[in-house]
C-alpha cells in the first residue's frame, strides 16, 4: 500500500481512459473522527467467505439434513428443497453433511414446506401469457443440537422471488422445471446465509 504525504496529489485513471484529478487536503487540518474513517475505507474489505468468519458453536462438525416434509400439493418440491440446502452448505462451509441424523450429528436441520404460490406480475401482450410471476415458499425450520437445544429456528420463514417464465404458469411447480432448480437454488443460499448469520 503506497502511503501518501500530507498534501500530495492523486491521479485516478478512470474507465476506457477517462482521467480526473483528485487533490487531497492537508491532513493535518482534517479533524481526528473524518481521517479514521477516511482510513477505514481505504483499508477495509467489503467482501467474506461465509461460513468462515462466522460460525456455528465449535462442538457442531456434522449437520444432519435430513429430507424436508412436504404439506403442499408441490411435488416433490421438498427433495430439490433438501438437496439444494445440503449442496449449499458443502459448497460454503467446512461442515461435513449427512442426510441421516444420529449419532454421528451434532446438529440436525428440520424443515417443513408450509404452502407454495405462483402469482403472475406480468403478462405477454402477443400471447396473453405470465411473462414474470412472484413465487412464495412457507416453512418452518430449525437446526437443533444432538442434545435438542435450538440453534436456530424459523417457524414463518417466507422466501419471495421474482422470476422470468418463458412457458405455462402452471409448469412453473413441475418437478422438472428451470425455474423450480433456480428457485430451490435461490432458497438454499438464503437460508444458509440467515442460520450462519445468525451467530
Amino acid at each position: 500500500m503506497r502511503v501518501l504525504s500530507p498534501g500530495s496529489r492523486v491521479r485516478r485513471i478512470g474507465s476506457e481512459g477517462f482521467s480526473s484529478r483528485l487533490w487531497t487536503r492537508d491532513l493535518r487540518l482534517l479533524p481526528v473522527s473524518r481521517l479514521l474513517v477516511t482510513l477505514l475505507l481505504c483499508t477495509s474489505c467489503g467482501y467474506h467467505t461465509a461460513g468462515h468468519a462466522v460460525q456455528l458453536p465449535e462442538t457442531v462438525k456434522t449437520i444432519a439434513v435430513p429430507p424436508f416434509k412436504n404439506e403442499t400439493p408441490t411435488y416433490r418440491i421438498e427433495q430439490m428443497l433438501t438437496a439444494s440446502v445440503a449442496r449449499e452448505f458443502t459448497i460454503r462451509t467446512h461442515y461435513r453433511i449427512v442426510s441421516n441424523p444420529g449419532d454421528e450429528a451434532d446438529a440436525t436441520l428440520a424443515g417443513t414446506v408450509l404452502s407454495t404460490t405462483a402469482s403472475p406480475l406480468a403478462y405477454d401482450t402477443s400471447s396473453g401469457r405470465a411473462a414474470s410471476v412472484l413465487v412464495v415458499v412457507s416453512m418452518k425450520v430449525a437446526l437443533s443440537d444432538r442434545n435438542g437445544k435450538v440453534l436456530y429456528q424459523n417457524p414463518a420463514y417466507l422466501f419471495r422471488e421474482q422470476y422470468e417464465v418463458s412457458q405455462d404458469l402452471q409448469s412453473f411447480f413441475e418437478e422438472d422445471s428451470p425455474a423450480l432448480r433456480r428457485l430451490s437454488q435461490d432458497f438454499a443460499r438464503t437460508l444458509v446465509s440467515n442460520i450462519l448469520e445468525g451467530f
